[in-house]
């Protein structure tokens, strides 16, 4: 009975597996958006996208389920909601600029925007390489601080080159073709929030490794 149970429930393990496949469905979510600002093929962007997007919510479901199954956790269990939902979270206003693309028809990118996106994909880099090493966060705290303050700094980089671009494209379109500003305002506006949730990924690290170093 002992071993038929031991098998039902999720071990430790099983957790940093969930973790690893949402890490890895962010650095995809995040070059296929990269792709898509860059001028690549739009609609197969945007498609792939939404395949990662339905992707994270499925392994988000996964751990909440192992989340209620288990009696031994390798964290606290509102830890581990937190950071899955957090992943999760990312890849969905990942999503969400892909839709704001798709629903104004925006084909024209600006700089900072493209720039910006390849700093989401440094970041969702920066989670993926964070997350194996959770698994012994004592002999691996000070390198998880040096991948949560980088993603920090990514992070307000993209705050920069948003309100530069958002200069630059008003001064350009703002009165002469006030759609085109509205436009690329709104996915400025969500790009923004890419990196803002990458943030609160390297924040719901940063905490775990507080509480078990």
């Amino acid at each position: 009975m002992a071993g038929l149970i031991s098998k039902i429930m999720p071990h430790e393990d099983s957790y940093f597996d969930m973790f690893a496949r949402q890490a890895g469905l962010l650095v995809e979510a995040s070059d296929a958006l990269a792709e898509l600002l860059a001028g690549g093929d739009t609609a197969a962007a945007q498609d792939r996208i939404r395949q990662l997007e339905t992707a994270a919510d499925d392994v988000t479901r996964e751990v909440m389920h192992a989340v209620r199954r288990s009696f031994i956790t390798p964290f606290d269990r509102s830890a581990i909601t937190a950071l899955i939902s957090s992943m999760d979270d990312a890849v969905d206003e990942i999503w969400h600029t892909a839709k704001t693309i798709r629903t104004y028809r925006a084909t024209r990118f600006e700089p900072q925007m493209v720039q910006a996106a390849q700093l989401a994909g440094q970041a969702a880099r920066l989670v993926a390489e964070a997350i194996p090493l959770m698994r012994n966060i004592g002999r691996n705290g000070a390198r998880l601080h040096e991948i949560t303050e980088a993603i920090v700094h990514l992070e307000a980089r993209a705050d920069n080159l948003h309100d530069e671009g958002l200069t630059a494209l008003f001064d350009a379109h703002g009165e002469s073709e006030p759609i085109v500003f509205f436009v690329g305002r709104e996915v400025y506006r969500y790009v923004e929030r890419v990196l803002d949730r990458m943030q609160d990924i390297a924040d719901e690290i940063q905490g775990i490794v507080i509480d078990h170093a």
